[in-house]
């Protein structure tokens, strides 16, 4: 990454003389991904349409490549950053390639009037998005999702040096959220643009992030990597999250578990036994899981959703304490689910829980 771009210090925003967040302080290097995260209302928006200059400043600066954005033209800081949010346009007998074309309004003059390498520009940035089979479509006439990559295009035809985006995969379904993070994670590198964006996805904020700004309180709660942020319980003191339970790890967030005496016993691992433990949460049953090692893929997942849990060490065989401790309260439970095919050295102990538990199969 090189220097910083874009710069805000003791940032106060809101409306009018609410303050929404105050004393933010953030920098943003050329070549980064800076993603907002917090709960609703906490004033993500509002914090991208300040430093944006779509909103008055409470109070501090905001400066870009060093110069106070309050004191540049608008069409300088246009031809610096451009954005992305996902309000509603209402152009009129607007094809897409029109809309798109006004990412370079910038710097075509009073007129409007595209050259040719503004419109290669302008196609450059349809192709990149995949959108160019829409060039000729009316804007009107299409999804929501089309339409936020329109607006995408729009901001990358302005070739920004800072791109701002609220909610960019807002609309879209999975296959194109991750395409469009691919671009700007692209974009960042290829092109050494800086990016800023709100996402609610936590999963994909961890995975598309090269820092992340928490918000929360009226203020700035915490800014790191996506390493220090999706670590031990702060995701859930951050969103006050009381149903269910998020899993830092993998940016995932389980359901409740089904508290009560367990009716089912999953003997599992290896992610094997995670569509079992789904299943039976979503149709109220209480079940335990074990013997499940602590650095198995599934030992976050059986710990959010088991009503009880054996678990052993890592890396440890299946020792003949975890094995009886599992016996008992098979005893107790309707049925035993194997969700194993095959047993190894270190967890040969769940082959002689399934013999002893008298289920001799799946």
């Amino acid at each position: 990454m090189s220097g910083v771009i874009l710069k805000a210090s003791g940032l106060s925003v809101g409306y009018g003389k609410k303050v929404v967040v105050s004393g933010l302080e953030l920098e943003v290097s050329a070549g980064e991904i800076l993603t907002l995260i917090g709960p609703n209302g906490a004033g993500k928006s509002t914090v991208l349409r300040s430093i944006a200059a779509q909103l008055p400043l409470i109070a501090g600066t905001v400066s870009l490549n060093g110069n106070d954005i309050a004191a540049m033209s608008l069409g300088d800081i246009a031809k610096a950053l451009s954005i992305c949010f996902t309000d509603r346009i209402t152009a009129e007998k607007m094809t897409c390639e029109d809309v798109v074309s006004t990412g370079r309004y910038p710097y075509t003059g009073r007129l409007g009037i595209l050259s040719d390498e503004d419109r290669d520009i302008v196609r450059e940035a349809m192709e990149l998005t995949g959108i160019s089979h829409l060039a000729d479509t009316d804007i009107r006439f299409i999804s929501d999702g089309q339409r936020q990559t329109v607006m995408l295009a729009r901001a990358i035809a302005q070739q920004p040096q800072v791109l701002i985006l609220d909610e960019p995969t807002s609309f879209l379904d999975i296959n194109n959220k991750l395409r469009l993070l691919g671009i700007l994670r692209e974009l960042a590198r290829s092109r050494n643009i800086a990016v800023v964006q709100t996402l609610h996805e936590l999963d994909l904020a961890q995975r598309f992030s090269d820092r992340v700004l928490c918000i929360r309180d009226n203020r700035a709660d915490r800014l790191g990597t996506p390493e220090e942020i999706f670590s031990g319980s702060y995701i859930s003191e951050l969103y006050g999250i009381t149903s269910g339970t998020f899993e830092p790890l993998f940016g995932m967030a389980e359901a409740s578990k089904v508290s009560g005496e367990p009716r089912v016993f999953v003997i599992g691992g290896g992610g094997t036994g995670i569509p079992v433990y789904r299943s039976l949460q979503r149709q109220g049953i209480p079940f335990a899981a074990g013997v499940i090692h602590e650095n198995d893929v599934e030992y976050p997942i059986a710990r959010a959703l088991a009503a009880e849990l054996v678990t052993e060490k890592a890396f440890e065989p299946i020792s003949p304490e975890s094995v009886e401790k599992a016996l008992a309260i098979i005893k107790r439970c309707e049925k035993v689910v194997c969700t194993l095919d095959g047993f190894g050295t270190v967890n040969m102990g769940n082959k002689q829980l399934l013999e002893k538990s008298g289920y001799g199969g799946k």
